[in-house]
């Protein structure tokens, strides 16, 4: 397994890194015990970082991940969860205040059995006003970090710009990470934009979603997936071709989205034991040069097309 440090928190993180959304049957129905094996199947093989919020599954994955967490040695990961964005009774809800996400703070840890968490996100800021996030949230996990409740401070987004406006209206040092998912995997690399002002900042990069939330696997994207038709239907025709080729789109999509060295780890998420190996195995294999050119060429006619968050 690859380490890579995150900006200039301290913490190397495994280049492949286990997203806890599926503990919550955000995008296919859930197993609990085989979702807890598979968090320790990821622990045991050298993944060192797990990403998860109180949103995913309104609560259900940090309290599914909270179980498997108790089995494991604390010093062995790096946790992640994030403030901002909730769910009860099966709908969707944000708050951004300072109040609740130093509420929220505390909550997790109780769902996740842990008495600090090593990065605490701002979930979604695209759902939010940017100003409140700069004036009132940030400052209430400022506040958090210098207490030792969490480590480090980072923000979550789809929408690449609003990084660069929240980095740029808070105190140097404020945000130490971001963590953008679609925006770099097989058929959209709109992060790399963006990898030369990070640095600059001092801002270390989570990347997550190499399977671009379904679209780039055999299995295909769930129904409510946002992509517009006509991208659905190239990384299909993607899939159908590596499928053809005897070749799997899954590995050519996490071998793709772990090999950019400036990028700290990439996140995926499984409750399947045996696709957490899969995953580790791909991200250590050569990257196949030839394959990588024929999919982009299929994926070319929508490359970087996107859609809104919901």
């Amino acid at each position: 397994m690859i380490y890579r440090e995150l900006g200039k928190t301290g913490m190397a993180l495994s280049a492949i890194s286990l997203g806890a959304s599926s503990l919550g049957g955000v995008f296919h129905s859930l197993k609990e015990e085989e979702g807890i094996r598979a968090v320790y199947a990821a622990v045991e093989n050298g993944i060192n970082f797990i990403d998860v919020s109180p949103y995913y599954g309104h609560l259900k994955a940090e309290t599914v991940l909270g179980k498997a967490l108790k089995g494991i040695d604390r010093k062995r990961y790096y946790l992640s969860t994030k403030v901002g964005r909730y769910g009860r009774d099966g709908v969707n809800c944000w708050d951004y205040s300072g109040a609740r996400a130093t509420a929220s703070v505390y909550e997790s840890m109780e769902r996740l059995h842990v008495d600090y968490v090593d990065l605490i996100n701002v979930h979604d800021i695209e759902f939010a006003d940017l100003e409140q996030v700069c004036s009132e949230t940030l400052p209430a996990l400022v506040e958090l970090r210098e207490k030792g409740i969490a480590g480090h401070v980072g923000i979550t987004n789809l929408t690449l710009r609003h990084f660069g406006y929240v980095i740029d209206h808070v105190p140097a040092g404020t945000v130490e990470s971001v963590l953008s998912f679609c925006h770099y995997c097989l058929n959209d690399d709109a992060l790399t934009d963006w990898l030369d002002y990070f640095e600059e900042k001092g801002v270390g990069v989570i990347n997550a979603s190499p399977f671009s939330m379904g679209l780039l696997t055999e299995r295909g994207a769930p129904d409510w997936h946002p992509a517009p038709a006509p991208l659905k239907k190239v990384c299909k025709k993607a899939a159908d071709y590596c499928k053809s080729k005897g070749k799997s789109i899954e590995q050519l999509a996490v071998k793709y989205a772990t090999d950019n060295a400036r990028i700290a780890t990439t996140l995926f998420s499984t409750t399947r034991p045996e696709a957490v190996l899969n995953n580790i195995r791909w991200a250590g294999e050569p990257l196949d040069g030839e394959l990588l050119r024929e999919v982009q060429a299929i994926l070319e006619p929508r490359f970087r097309d996107t859609w809104l968050n919901s």
